[in-house]
């Protein structure tokens, strides 16, 4: 695995500490409960609040985030999908006014080739793809035009294999596995050659085994604690079980209620070999990883 990497003049040095992502969802129905969507009180119009965005923002900012990932549609069993346009309305001036008054990374949360290249364009760093390139044919070649590190992510997601109660929210029962790590590893693989195929360098992928995406709970929670078997393929890897549903659902509770199942989640993947934690709950996760970095960076 490289050892580090350089971004906007930031160093990443993989295995020293654990770095943190930290979330801006610009969506109206997030499945966390934290879209930053506003909904006017004198009409049925979503906007965005940008006062509030940018105190979010510093708020992670000051709470030791690393990379601010941005995203305009979301990704939950069952969500709406958005078009470009619509994507871009949401994302870009949050982009712009955070590139010029923040010091931090910022991550185009996306699979579409036209909201990367826009958002590269305004002042993002990275892309952060669920679809691991599979989605867009175009985006790897922005990426690559651009320099710019990418979360390749696994996924499996699809609306026939989602199960949602309105307590606990979406979950994907029955996805058909015949090995779970081995078949994660090979679509993985799938995606980075991909990447190499656009002239996209090793340096500069980051591998995320998509917790949440089209596995079970079971098969989650076997991810989590197989980290290290991710971490076998000689990339840095995130890991996001931020209020996910595998949490849930393990412990019946609502996303609101999923802190410490979170912070259990967010343990063992550092334990097993994380270099980027994506999460909520700012300042509570910045103590859980640093705790956890205490224990088993030594």
């Amino acid at each position: 695995m490289n050892k580090s990497l350089e971004v906007n003049g930031h160093t990443f040095n993989w295995g020293e500490r654990t770095y943190i992502m930290g979330i801006l969802n610009l969506t109206p129905d997030s499945f966390s409960g934290d879209g930053l969507l506003r909904q006017s009180s004198e009409s049925e119009e979503i906007h965005l609040d940008l006062d509030f965005i940018l105190n979010k923002a510093n708020h992670l900012v000051e709470n030791g985030v690393d990379i601010i990932d941005i995203g305009g549609e979301s990704t939950r069993p069952g969500a709406q999908q958005v078009s470009a346009e619509a994507e871009m309305e949401r994302v870009i001036p949050v982009i712009k006014i955070l590139a010029s008054m923040l010091d931090v990374i910022l991550s185009i949360d996306t699979y579409k080739a036209r909201v990367a290249e826009e958002a590269l364009q305004q002042g993002a760093h990275m892309v952060n793809d669920v679809w691991g390139l599979h989605a867009d044919p175009d985006l790897a070649s922005v990426v690559a035009k651009h320099q710019a590190p990418v979360i390749l992510m696994h996924n499996r997601s699809s609306w026939a294999h989602a199960e949602i109660k309105e307590r606990l929210g979406g979950r994907y029962v029955g996805i058909p596995y015949e090995n779970l790590l081995e078949d994660i590893k090979l679509e993985l693989m799938e995606s980075i050659s991909i990447a190499h195929s656009a002239g996209i360098l090793d340096n500069q992928i980051i591998l995320d085994p998509g917790i949440g995406f089209g596995k079970s709970v079971e098969q989650n929670l076997e991810l989590v604690n197989r980290l290290d078997e991710i971490k076998q393929l000689g990339f840095p890897v995130l890991l996001g079980p931020s209020r996910k549903s595998f949490i849930g659902y393990t412990l019946e509770l609502p996303p609101d209620q999923r802190l410490e199942g979170t912070s259990a989640a967010v343990s063992i993947g550092i334990a097993r070999g994380a270099d980027i934690i994506r999460v909520h709950d700012f300042p509570y996760m910045t103590r859980v990883i640093r705790m956890t970095d205490a224990i088993v960076r030594r």
